[in-house]
């Protein structure tokens, strides 16, 4: 096992900046999650810790070893992609094998390895199977032992599960947690998922056009986003967010009003400002969530999505976009009321999108 620091990593294509100035320091045994929209730079960071691409600039270390100039099969790496990148001629047994017979590993080694494989991701029914008698998540679990047995420093990981469908997703998300669990192994994992990111990662690494956005937990990168990006991109539904215009200590946004009496001067001195909020904190009133407090306004439903378990519920605050997580049958053109607990409030700035503070305290 290994922790790994980039340090001040760039990359270029051309005259085309990739990546610039990432800072990251990965503990050993930790599961982080790259995460971000396709073309952000997470897969190329990615591959030049494993030695797949050159770094323009900076250092990446692996444990306290300096790898750019380091052949990816000298890291002690071992990497997943997005493709299984089975042989379809060999068997299970001989696709996870064939990394370690090159290596000359021992043959009672090599066996000693597939049989501990085989055994954590259940594969034992399978290894005389082809891959093309497989299904999409065995497959992944093969391409998981092939990985597994290389008992590398450090695990990477670029989009695995991207391939699956909805149900084998969720599933192999849980395998791949207890493998780690199991392991005590540093994951590296690279999605545009925010469901994988905020489920799988010990912490997350927000990136957006090249550059990090956030490092945080779980927890905090949903709660306490570092800007409006961060606030948007993560969740399965992104934060709410609207303009709100201050005067005489009220704030208006639509046709939503509130008096900010008990908020601190870095938001009353404000006379426009960005307000957030999640749309699970937007409620129907009458939900016994918010009993007193609350700030209560109408709003008509323009759009919406059944999910089964629940509904999205959209709807106009000012020029601004809502949605509504619900249980209630609320058809497209109801008249409705909705209700928000001030402490689920988030404040940013115009200007900067940063938060201007992180909650408003209304002794709730």
């Amino acid at each position: 096992m290994a922790n790994v620091v980039l340090k001040n990593i760039s990359k270029n294509f051309g005259k085309k900046e990739i990546l610039k100035n990432i800072d990251i320091e990965i503990n050993d045994g930790e599961f982080v999650v790259l995460v971000g929209a396709s073309g952000c730079g997470k897969s190329t960071l990615l591959r030049m810790i494993a030695g797949l691409e050159a770094v323009t600039s900076g250092d990446i270390f692996i444990g306290d070893k300096l790898v750019n100039n380091v052949a990816p099969k000298d890291r002690d790496i071992a990497m997943v992609f997005q493709n299984y990148a089975l042989y379809p001629h060999l068997s299970v047994k001989d696709n996870i094998a064939l990394g370690l017979r090159v290596r000359n590993v021992a043959k009672c080694e090599i066996q000693r390895r597939i049989t501990r494989a085989v055994e954590i991701l259940k594969l034992e029914d399978y290894v005389d199977s082809k891959p093309k008698e497989l299904s999409g998540g065995q497959r992944q679990r093969v391409a998981l032992a092939r990985a597994i047995v290389r008992e590398p420093k450090v695990f990477l990981m670029d989009e695995p599960l991207s391939n699956l469908d909805a149900k084998l997703r969720s599933e192999m998300r849980s395998e791949i947690k207890k493998l780690h669990k199991k392991l005590k192994t540093t994951f590296i994992y690279v999605t545009h998922d925010q469901t994988e990111a905020l489920t799988m990662g010990d912490r997350i690494v927000v990136l957006n056009q090249g550059l990090i956005q956030q490092i945080d937990t779980p927890y905090n990168i949903y709660n306490h986003p570092k800007n409006v990006f961060v606030a948007t991109f993560m969740g399965a539904n992104p934060m709410n967010i609207a303009k709100a215009e201050i005067k005489n200590e009220i704030m208006v946004m639509g046709n939503i009003s509130m008096s900010l009496n008990s908020m601190p001067v870095s938001i009353k001195n404000k006379e426009n400002i960005l307000v957030g909020v999640r749309p699970e904190n937007v409620v129907a009133e009458g939900n016994p969530l918010y009993p007193f407090n609350i700030i209560k306004f109408s709003a008509k439903v323009i759009f919406e999505e059944n999910l089964g378990a629940y509904k999205n519920v959209y709807f106009k605050v000012g020029d601004s976009e809502f949605c509504s997580t619900v249980n209630a049958q609320i058809p497209t053109g109801s008249e409705i009321k909705f209700s928000i607990n001030p402490k689920d409030l988030l404040f940013f700035d115009v200007e900067t999108n940063e938060p201007l503070y992180k909650t408003a305290n209304f002794g709730i």
